[in-house]
């Protein structure tokens, strides 16, 4: 799929309803819409820019296929042009098949510890579609429940974060929890001193975290 993306962002993709998602025209007919009607409202438009799904809370979905990740690096100027043009918040769902998956640990790098965006992979467009619905009644329920509140950062993202800090070397399920404790995303983590994070992990693994972390910038 290709489109013209001179506008990174729409103007007022900030204002999308509960229950709703504005989908770029260049997804009409494909799979992934249509497992999407009539699980949730899609509003069709053009020249959404970078941006291939708007969902409420002014969350962004950019999807990156299994030919994007295999033919070249032309999909990272499209994050990284979003990720420097748009203060809201960019979900990134990338195709991880056999065939894409040798690929998938560099971009899993270079997506959540180098632009902090999050990370969702999935096998197909039919396991997009279900992501992108969870995404949208979670948003809904949490609305719906106590619109009040600051709003909770989903399970999906939570989880993104929880299994990209475990890429770091010597970083295991217990230290990486440990670490979000201290440093609850990946910008603080990235951010943190060598002393910071000694505090949390001890000075050898704390050197190799942060060595690993310097390099990714």
């Amino acid at each position: 799929m290709t489109t013209k993306e001179s506008t990174p962002v729409r103007a007022g993709a900030a204002a999308v309803p509960y229950g709703h998602a504005i989908v770029s025209e260049k997804w009409r007919g494909s799979e992934l819409v249509q497992q999407l009607q009539g699980k949730i409202k899609l509003v069709f438009e053009e020249n959404l820019g970078l941006v291939d799904f708007h969902l409420p809370n002014r969350i962004c979905v950019l999807y990156i296929s299994e030919t994007d990740l295999v033919s070249g690096n032309g999909f990272k100027r499209r994050l990284v042009r979003f990720r420097n043009a748009s203060n809201l918040h960019g979900i990134v769902i990338t195709e991880k098949t056999r065939l894409s998956e040798q690929y998938f640990p560099p971009i899993q790098k270079f997506i959540v510890l180098e632009l902090g965006m999050t990370l969702l992979p999935v096998a197909s467009q039919s396991e997009a579609s279900q992501l992108i619905i969870q995404l949208v009644r979670e948003q809904s329920k949490e609305h719906e429940s106590n619109p009040f509140l600051r709003k909770r950062r989903s399970h999906l993202m939570e989880t993104s974060v929880l299994q990209t800090v475990q890429q770091i070397p010597g970083v295991g399920k217990v230290k990486a929890l440990q670490l979000l404790q201290q440093f609850p995303n990946i910008y603080q983590l990235s951010n943190a001193s060598i002393q910071q994070l000694e505090l949390v992990v001890g000075r050898v693994l704390a050197q190799q975290i942060y060595t690993f972390l310097t390099q990714a910038k």
